[in-house]
């Protein structure tokens, strides 16, 4: 006997329920791959990148001070001359810290904005205080870099204690900082902590220090940690020898 439905109505229709949940299923896998890809841009990508601007950057800085000639003073010795206005973006020297590395060299560009730090840079507040330089009498001078991505410049700046040296390298001279405390934690609008006698530091009186902020918690933006230190001692540029060898 003949069917009396026909043969295309005894194929299970697929419900509508199942239907979604396939839909929903792939497009929660497209979206974990464009998280995916956005975390490999954001944290390796972005590090490449600028890991290879800064290192550009660092040579020809090197090359300009190699090509400036020193000063004679009146009695014949050789000296340099003042140091030079840096406009914003300019290269001013080099940030070594001994305790994240004995090779941790990094360039220090006038300038805390996002396109500064985005080269691979650590970069010196122009705002909401403009920083003193090194060789200012006195001041503050304060720097930020990122933390993930962008080179991560600073990205164990959480292992600095008290008594851990910072040296900046300028063309002329070196100038040798102690930390003296860190603030692991606080507000990103906390901008005291970059003051000239900063906020919630050690410091009472004016001096000559430095600061290194980043953000924290590592990989978000959500609190600033902010280091600590005074300026122990300074010395001019030797070609025969270097500070940082008994540092490390």
């Amino acid at each position: 006997m003949a069917p009396e439905h026909p043969a295309e109505e005894r194929t299970p229709r697929r419900r509508p329920l199942r239907v979604a949940a396939g839909v929903f299923g792939d497009l929660l896998f497209t979206v974990g791959v464009l998280l995916a890809l956005l975390v490999v841009y954001s944290l390796w990508w972005t590090n490449l990148t600028a890991d290879r601007h800064a290192d550009r950057s660092a040579e020809r800085l090197r090359q300009a001070w190699s090509a400036a000639a020193p000063t004679v003073s009146p009695t014949g010795a050789a000296s340099t001359a003042a140091p030079p206005p840096y406009d914003a973006g300019g290269g001013i020297g080099f940030l070594h810290v001994p305790a994240l590395g004995a090779g941790y060299q990094v360039l220090v560009k006038v300038g805390a904005d996002e396109d500064t730090l985005a080269d691979g840079v650590v970069g010196v507040y122009t705002a909401p205080y403009p920083s003193a330089m090194p060789w200012d009498a006195q001041g503050n001078f304060a720097l930020a870099a990122h933390r993930d991505g962008h080179g991560a410049k600073f990205h164990d700046l959480d292992r600095l204690k008290p008594g851990d040296p910072l040296v900046v390298e300028t063309r002329d001279r070196w100038y040798v900082y102690r930390v003296d405390a860190t603030l692991p934690e606080t507000s990103k609008y906390d901008t005291g902590v970059i003051a000239p006698v900063p906020t919630g530091s050690p410091y009472t009186e004016p001096g000559r220090y430095i600061t290194l902020t980043t953000c924290t918690p590592v990989y978000t933006s959500l609190y600033r940690m902010a280091v600590w230190g005074s300026l122990v001692r300074e010395e001019p540029m030797d070609p025969g020898r270097t500070p940082l060898a008994e540092l490390r």
